[in-house]
């Protein structure tokens, strides 16, 4: 099952399927004016009992022609990705004939550097296929450190800010996406803010943004805010053994899980009812709260998180 940190990678580009375009022209990456994006299933299945999905797949229409952008969100270095990649584009040309883009999304900057390097099958000196794939990471993805800049593009903001999870210099991406997300609707900056939290992964940064959400005076701060407030000055003040530091460590999280999923759904437009409510607050085990959360992102009903 896909993290939640992996999923945000991509999906941010499911909110808003132009941001791609947008992340090309701030790294001058020559490509067609965009008329019209859209999301597409991303199933690639086949008859036999062999499944295939890419992570993002979007439709694109331009002057230029059609394309079909495919977007993955890779963590690590993995053999095994570029003769599926290689199946990706090979299955929607052929399928859809137009042309397929691969855009790897990335937050450590050597997996960039891997995912960018050409990838050819087929002899060495006569390849039958070579693949190019356009890695965006934190070695080529600007920083947005200006609230002016942050304020003219939040989507892309929150894109430098999760894909330099890592980086030195994600503090101050942070610093600007805050007062930016003051510029936007109430309900989107919330959403937006929620989704960086989730993007972050279990990283410093994310740390970092949920202490910057909890004692900030954004005005898009919803209600967990203060309930944060209140649980850090209660870990503030625990003394005690290691033992029971931990055991509040852990609480703490499945608490930051929990908020997380109820709210990504009342985001999202989805209701909630109250059993559904007592089901996700009820549980206390981070793994399958993960899982629900990886899910909240694509649910239309509350009961689906349950599988």
């Amino acid at each position: 099952m896909p993290s939640a940190q992996h999923e945000a990678l991509h999906r941010i580009f499911q909110e808003e399927p132009s941001l791609f375009s947008r992340a090309f022209k701030a790294l001058d990456i020559p490509f067609p004016e965009v008329n019209s994006a859209a999301v597409v299933n991303a199933d690639l299945t086949e008859i036999l009992p062999i499944e295939r999905r890419v992570d993002t797949l979007l439709d694109l229409k331009s002057e230029a022609g059609d394309h079909l952008i495919v977007i993955e969100s890779q963590q690590k270095r993995d053999r095994a990705k570029p003769p599926a990649w290689a199946y990706y584009i090979s299955y929607l040309h052929a399928k859809y004939r137009r042309g397929v883009v691969l855009v790897v999304i990335c937050q450590n900057a050597a997996v960039a550097r891997w995912a960018r390097r050409p990838k050819s099958i087929g002899l060495p000196d006569m390849p039958t296929m070579t693949i190019w794939p356009i890695a965006l990471g934190p070695d080529n993805v600007p920083v947005i450190a200006d609230r002016a800049m942050a304020a003219q593009d939040v989507v892309l903001t929150v894109f430098s800010a999760i894909t330099h999870a890592h980086s030195r210099r994600v503090n101050v991406i942070l610093e600007a996406l805050a007062a930016a997300l003051d510029t936007v609707e109430v309900d989107d900056a919330g959403f937006l803010a929620e989704f960086t939290e989730v993007g972050l992964g279990d990283t410093k940064a994310r740390q970092l943004w949920r202490r910057m959400m909890s004692t900030g005076t954004y005005r898009y701060q919803s209600e967990f805010a203060e309930q944060l407030r209140d649980q850090g000055r209660k870990e503030g003040r625990e003394e005690g053994r290691e033992e029971g530091r931990e055991e509040g460590r852990e609480e703490g999280q499945v608490r930051g899980e929990t908020r997380s999923i109820l709210l990504l759904l009342e985001r999202r437009g989805v209701p909630v009812s109250g059993e559904v409510r007592a089901r996700v607050e009820g549980c206390a085990d981070v793994a399958q709260l993960d899982t629900w959360l990886v899910r909240a992102m694509s649910v239309t009903t509350a009961e689906e998180l349950f599988g």
